[in-house]
């Protein structure tokens, strides 16, 4: 997104926000136009008693009304299915960029970058309604004053520089209001990504005993957030106040010098009922405009934080010319069909080969930490469609991982009622139910006893030989033992290739693979 977040969402809607922006615009000045017909029928109708002049007036005002309806309808239809639109496109926007490069999140926690891509996905949408809104509010009261005008130049040129001057003091109070909510957006989302955090880490807190200290960052964490939404209800109020006190003073000053004009005669029956009406009607467009500036204000924050997440970082160079310690100067060449294992001395390294063989188009990486989605066993393992001409059975890829079976099983936030290995062995059986043509597994049997790894290596080797190319970024004996190759990247560059066995006598091998 571009510095100026909410142009883009009105750029990427730019037909429905006319659209809308046109149909309540009508809707409001037939809103405004109300007065006029009724102030019409009384000197025409009602004063004259004129039978044919009374259906014309009641037929006139039915019509005005059907048309009123009609345009606000299609332009709130209009506008809220542009709004869904666009907060489906921010948020797929926000999951895309932290899915494709998890650094997009910068020094953010998991639980803030749901916030933006919840809440201010949806505050950020809701700019197209409220310019519309904004600018019906707007073009209401133009057609008031017109109106006024027609019917008394004082009373016309009294509202075009008092509306005016009202809506300038509202939106003076505009800055003050999105940075209150913008504070209360961050704090919120903070204290979500700690409460995340927490729960989480749920199981080692107990074990060691650090759930008060737990409780009491989140506490502050809260707190923080409870002080900001405190003042972001403040700033809040000020503005609803001001609109209010605002508006009353607009429709007793109003009402006012309408009743001294009639009293003086400049007013006659019908003006005065149009005049008096009129001042009820302005009531609604003035609600509008500060209602619309009060909340373009939580839009703008909430559009700037998307921007934030969504706004490109430095390019990054390829692997093999990177000058980072993992020393790898191409990526690891592999053989179509092969296990091969792939030994670091240092996690660097080991992040280095697993980022170069991501990138390979339709590689599929399975990483060392298990992340579990769905409610239910069944929900964790779909992996979605299958490549064409490939498919292992689901039964197969659950017995190779040694995992879970009864498919039913209920999942808890991501799978923290399972263990750490029961959750490592899922992950598996869903990475190899893939059946992808290139799949990594990074220390896919950390959490796994001997016995139980021993058992996955072989399960492992059986069900992919030959079906695809599988690579192993792990320092197991038990699973290297069974790759057709091991590639040793050692310290300063230096790479060493051949069997499990025929490694160990390699010193730098020997101690990455030994428990």
């Amino acid at each position: 997104m571009s510095p100026r977040p909410v142009l883009d969402v009105l750029r990427r809607h730019r037909r429905a926000a006319a659209l809308g922006c046109g149909s309540s615009m009508l809707h409001q000045t037939c809103e405004a136009l109300v007065p006029v017909a009724i102030g019409l029928a009384v000197d025409r109708a009602v004063a004259t008693g004129d039978v044919h002049a009374v259906v014309l007036s009641v037929a006139g005002v039915l019509l005005l009304f059907a048309v009123l309806s009609s345009a606000g309808t299609f332009a709130f239809w209009v506008i809220d299915r542009a709004e869904f639109a666009e907060a489906h496109h921010l948020r797929t926007a926000v999951a895309r960029a932290v899915l494709r490069d998890p650094a997009a999140l910068g020094d953010r926690q998991v639980g803030d970058a749901l916030s933006v891509a919840t809440s201010d996905t949806r505050h950020a949408a809701e700019a197209l309604g409220l310019v519309s809104f904004l600018a019906s509010g707007c073009f209401g009261l133009l057609v008031a004053a017109v109106v006024l005008l027609r019917i008394d130049v004082a009373l016309g040129l009294g509202l075009l520089v008092a509306v005016p001057l009202l809506v300038l003091g509202l939106q003076a109070l505009a800055p003050r209001l999105e940075a209150r909510v913008h504070d209360r957006q961050r704090t919120a989302g903070l204290a979500a990504a700690v409460a995340a955090d927490l729960l989480a880490g749920l199981r080692p807190l107990r074990g060691f005993g650090g759930v008060p200290e737990a409780v009491r960052r989140y506490h502050r964490a809260s707190s923080l957030s409870r002080r900001a939404a405190v003042g972001a209800a403040g700033a809040t109020s000020v503005v609803v106040g001001v609109s209010t006190l605002a508006t009353g003073a607009v429709l007793v000053a109003t009402a006012a010098v309408a009743g001294t004009f009639v009293a003086r005669g400049r007013l006659d029956v019908g003006e005065f009922v149009t005049v008096v009406g009129m001042a009820s009607f302005l009531a609604d467009p003035v609600r509008t405009i500060s209602h619309c500036v009060q909340q373009l204000a939580v839009s703008r924050a909430g559009a700037r934080r998307v921007a934030e997440l969504l706004r490109p970082g430095a390019p990054r160079r390829p692997l093999e010319d990177s000058p980072s310690p993992a020393h790898v100067p191409v990526p690891v060449p592999t053989v179509p069909g092969e296990v091969l294992g792939v030994v670091t001395t240092d996690t660097a390294t080991a992040d280095a080969v697993t980022a170069a063989f991501a990138a390979v188009p339709g590689a599929l990486v399975e990483p060392s930490h298990t992340v579990l989605l769905g409610q239910t066993l069944a929900d964790a393992l779909a992996s979605g469609p299958v490549p064409a001409g490939r498919g292992v059975p689901l039964a197969a890829a659950l017995e190779a991982a040694a995992a879970p079976t009864d498919l039913d099983l209920a999942l808890h936030d991501g799978g923290t009622n399972v263990s750490g290995g029961q959750r490592q062995r899922i992950g598996l059986a869903r990475a190899l139910a893939a059946d992808r043509e290139l799949l990594v597994l990074r220390d896919p049997t950390t959490a796994l006893d001997a016995v139980t790894e021993d058992r996955v290596a072989a399960g492992l080797r059986d069900l992919r030989a030959g079906a695809g190319t599988t690579v192993l970024v792990t320092s197991s004996p038990l699973l290297l033992s069974r790759c057709d190759r091991v590639v040793l990247l050692g310290p300063g560059g230096r790479h060493a290739t051949g069997t499990h066995a025929g490694l160990l006598d390699d010193p730098d091998y020997a101690a990455a693979v030994a428990r």
